[in-house]
């Protein structure tokens, strides 16, 4: 098993530096730290940040900061409100950057559920985007359907896991509504009881452009709620 994670790693962070090393906007990598903490019984915090570039890492392509809170109001199904920053750099016509800025608040629902030891997850998002320069507003419709795969035999500790998820973005009032979409397919490796490694290929498909990331995240949860005193 050891021999087995140790290629996988291996063969996913080479493929990762190769396509960073390629042609801009046709590979790019995306860094991201993903934080959950459990405030109460039925809900949750979950704050994360993320970098993405045209190149390795200094071309900068985006940088955002995300927090939202859950409630449970029944089993596996979780509404949601939060916020998001973000920092867009482009390239223009003429290969000079533009920089734009975002403000986003979004409303969203997630649904769990499982087959067999997979577990499957559905979130549905409402965006409303407020933009710079230009400055524009658009609201913007999501839905994400995402796996866990488990590799480890029932019973063992969990060591290693499998992560697939496709995402289709929808425009509310556009001339053209389709936005994008994002398919995503890569491991989990855990480095605690409560966090993890995740190196994965992310493509991005959108109205005449394709992008492709190498993925690097790390993501940890904490348990905040007040303990009860005897």
């Amino acid at each position: 098993m050891k021999i087995k994670l140790k290629l996988i790693v291996i063969l996913l962070l080479g493929f990762c530096i190769s396509a960073a090393a390629q042609s801009r906007d046709n590979y790019n990598m995306w860094f991201q730290y993903l934080m959950s903490a459990r405030l109460t019984d039925k809900s949750t915090l979950t704050a994360l940040s993320q970098y993405r570039s045209f190149d390795l890492a200094y071309d900068t392509r985006l940088f955002l900061v995300s927090a939202y809170v859950d409630y449970e109001v029944a089993n596996d199904v979780k509404p949601a409100a939060g916020f998001m920053f973000l920092i867009l750099d482009s390239y223009k016509s003429d290969n000079t950057k533009k920089e734009r800025y975002e403000k986003r608040p979004f409303q969203q629902v997630s649904l769990g559920g499982s087959i067999g030891r997979t577990s499957i997850s559905h979130r549905f998002r409402v965006e409303e985007r407020f933009i710079s320069n230009p400055n524009e507003f658009v609201v913007r419709l999501r839905y994400l359907i995402s796996l866990r795969i488990p590799f480890n035999k029932a019973g063992e500790k969990e060591k290693l896991y499998g992560i697939l998820k496709n995402e289709i973005r929808m425009n509310v009032v556009k001339e053209d509504p389709f936005d994008s979409n994002r398919l995503t397919a890569g491991i989990g490796i855990k480095t605690g009881k409560n966090s993890a490694i995740e190196v994965a290929f992310i493509n991005q498909l959108e109205t005449g452009s394709t992008s492709n990331y190498g993925f690097i995240g790390y993501r940890n949860s904490f348990d905040w709620r007040k303990k009860n005193k005897n």
